[in-house]
């Protein structure tokens, strides 16, 4: 029987337990939790929240570009470094590239490398040229005056140099602490999963002032789920 649900089209449950599951979800709860508060089946709870962080990674990626003093820097995901191997290869990992507004929202994406097309091309999308850009010293930032960034700030953490005045990116390596925090707790995600668990820290951390089960509330109402 398909309930009356503004949130969740053909919805098998209840507009109210809807509403219970997304508070318990917007509360930091893992699913097998939800689904022993709410009184709802795990695998009804893993397929809410799966649309629900879908809808979450949407929003993200509608975001306008940003403008003002801008860090960015790329991060690895995943099973340990391989020992021996040296430069910014990913030997496995998921490599994701983050642009950080300072006292503002970030962004990231992932990629299939760190090379100078692949990130400026981001960048490009991204930053108002107008923008003052901080960066470490990776060969991969190199350029981007010739593109029209005309103030490109970077710290050459290779000598151990992490902060030289307001040059540093302390702001999204703070980010990238957050996120890897948060996704250890997901263990074996294929890269589907994870990128819908990476847009959902970036939305938990990008509005951590706010009161999250309102703002989900509207977005999903503005766009149901299913």
């Amino acid at each position: 029987m398909t309930m009356k649900n503004r949130y969740a089209n053909r919805s098998k449950i209840s507009e109210a337990k809807f509403r219970e599951l997304l508070r318990l979800f917007s509360l930091n709860l893992e699913a097998t939790q939800i689904a022993e508060l709410s009184g709802l089946n795990r695998n009804t709870v893993n397929r809410f929240l799966k649309a629900i962080r879908i809808r979450l990674a949407e929003f993200c990626e509608q975001q306008s570009p940003f403008s003002g003093e801008i860090e960015v820097d790329e991060s690895f995901f995943g099973a340990r470094r391989i020992k021996g191997k040296r430069g910014r290869g990913a030997y496995g990992k998921t490599i994701v590239f983050g642009v950080f507004k300072r006292n503002g929202k970030v962004y990231t994406e992932i990629v299939p490398d760190c090379s100078k097309a692949t990130l400026q091309a981001i960048i490009r999308g991204k930053v108002e040229p107008e923008s003052i850009i901080y960066s470490d010293g990776w060969r991969g930032y190199n350029g981007l005056v010739d593109v029209g960034y005309g103030k490109h700030l970077r710290v050459d953490h290779g000598r151990n140099e992490f902060a030289r005045g307001k040059t540093h990116i302390n702001g999204i390596e703070g980010f990238w602490g957050f996120a890897k925090s948060r996704l250890t707790r997901f263990r074996g995600m294929n890269s589907a999963t994870f990128y819908l668990h990476l847009k959902e820290c970036e939305f938990r951390f990008n509005f951590r002032d706010q009161d999250l089960y309102k703002m989900m509330l509207k977005i999903i109402r503005q766009n149901p789920l299913f």
